[in-house]
């Protein structure tokens, strides 16, 4: 009798298990719908960090829901067999790692025939076999870059060669920046030399290019090879008039370095947590007076802050660096203090500033962040309403889908064998036997 209730018993717990991942193949189904309409897109900065603030999941979990909520669009039979509670979410979850829409199908099939364990360690062979195939792709790139620099018979330099992808990304940055810089200057000199000072046509890209190599190469013997501390390579000015920072609503000029016009609010955030200049022009618009660059934020005062608010205080963020928010604006008034500082990240430094995000610090001393419509958006929102016997409502659900689900909807096809992984991985993987084996054939 108590070998009959025993066995009910882990009947109940095999069909309920089953009911869940169906259930959980429908609720995957939503957040790939809500990821792709970015229903997310409401001040956080992810449709993983939306969950994590929405439905308390931790943040990993959360990205591991949305990858595989993803992958799944991709591979319907997975899905199905998902949503059938034919597979765990576990099995699923591992399949989708290295499962694509021409392998889907063979890896289907390990699912149903093995256990999670098995599934666990046929994918860990077959993640070995694409890095062994990639490692080696990218150990031939990286064996065949090369620069070869030699002289022509007129003395001019000849440069040939090949770079990695990401070392020549860095070069066309550098080389776009070089020449930018260059001809910036070539345009600011026309305006005040004669014609025959300087030419009044722009070299075509080819000669570009040079200058702006003979740029990099001067720049780089002249201030050493050290490229210095992120924070220091690049720096952004903007001109904007006292009235427009202080009010975005006032007119006045609010201007980047090269002229291009910018919004007051985002001068507002740019001069939130930044050094400035305050500069004083007479009637004609000449500069009279010009004061000495200062700190928005003292060092001091920075460091007591991010030991404070430990990142980015918007809900549900977190992200460990971020910029000092005046919540009170210093061009209005607001001290620079730390009762009135926060720190934002980029993301969400430019909500409160130009999405209409308001944050306050309420009497407690708490921030208080409210929606462009006004409405609260809480630290921790509250819990959705369950019902009193949500398993039944799961299992009313999927009686109405037609699923029929009981203790035995999961169970594998294994029956004791012990695994072979790499004869499972040489059977199932496209490339298996040309990268693990080379010229030695198909192991028997």
């Amino acid at each position: 009798m108590e070998t009959l209730s025993l066995d009910c018993l882990g009947d109940e717990i095999a069909e309920l298990s089953a009911h869940l991942d169906a259930a959980t193949a429908r609720l995957l189904e939503l957040i790939r719908e809500f990821d792709a309409r970015e229903g997310w897109n409401t001040g956080f900065r992810s449709c993983a960090a939306w969950l994590s603030w929405r439905v308390g999941l931790d943040l990993g979990a959360a990205r591991e829901r949305v990858r595989v909520a993803r992958a799944l669009g991709t591979l319907p039979r997975l899905a199905q067999a998902l949503a059938r509670g034919e597979l765990s979410y576990a099995k699923v979850r591992a399949l989708t790692r290295v499962a694509t829409p021409e392998t889907e199908e063979r890896l289907l099939a390990v699912g149903r025939a093995g256990t999670a364990d098995h599934v666990e360690r046929i994918v860990r062979g077959w993640r070995r076999v694409d890095r062994k195939a990639e490692a080696a792709e990218a150990a031939q790139r990286h064996a065949s870059r090369a620069l070869h620099v030699y002289q022509d018979e007129d003395g001019m330099v000849i440069l040939r060669g090949r770079l990695a992808p990401e070392v020549g990304a860095v070069l066309v940055q550098a080389l776009a920046a070089a020449r930018e810089a260059l001809y910036q200057q070539a345009r600011g000199k026309d305006a005040v030399a004669s014609p025959a000072d300087v030419s009044a046509e722009t070299p075509p890209m080819a000669q570009q290019q040079a200058d702006a190599l003979a740029l990099l190469a001067e720049t780089a013997l002249h201030h050493g090879i050290d490229p210095g501390a992120p924070g220091e390579r690049y720096q952004v000015v903007v001109h904007v008039d006292a009235p427009a920072l202080a009010d975005p609503d006032q007119p006045g000029q609010s201007l980047l370095e090269d002229g291009a016009h910018v919004s007051a609010e985002t001068s507002r955030r740019l001069a939130c947590d930044a050094s400035r200049v305050v500069m004083q022009h007479g009637l004609d618009g000449r500069v009279v007076e010009v004061a000495a660059r200062t700190r928005t934020i003292p060092p001091a005062l920075r460091r007591a802050l991010h030991h404070r608010d430990r990142g980015c205080r918007f809900p549900g963020c977190g992200v460990r660096f971020g910029q000092g928010h005046h919540i009170r604006h210093w061009a209005q008034g607001g001290p620079t203090t730390l009762s009135n500082l926060a720190v934002l990240c980029r993301r969400h430094h430019r909500a409160v500033h130009e999405e209409g995000y308001q944050l306050d610090r309420r009497p407690d001393g708490e921030l208080s962040f409210r929606r462009p419509d006004g409405r609260l958006l809480p630290e921790v929102p509250p819990p959705p309403a369950v019902p009193s016997d949500p398993v039944k409502v799961v299992r009313g659900r999927h009686d109405a889908e037609g699923l029929v689900l009981h203790a035995r909807t999961t169970t594998p096809g294994w029956l004791g064998e012990r695994l072979d992984v790499g004869w499972a991985i040489d059977v199932l993987h496209p490339s298996a036997t040309r990268v693990l084996h080379g010229s030695q054939g198909k192991r028997h």
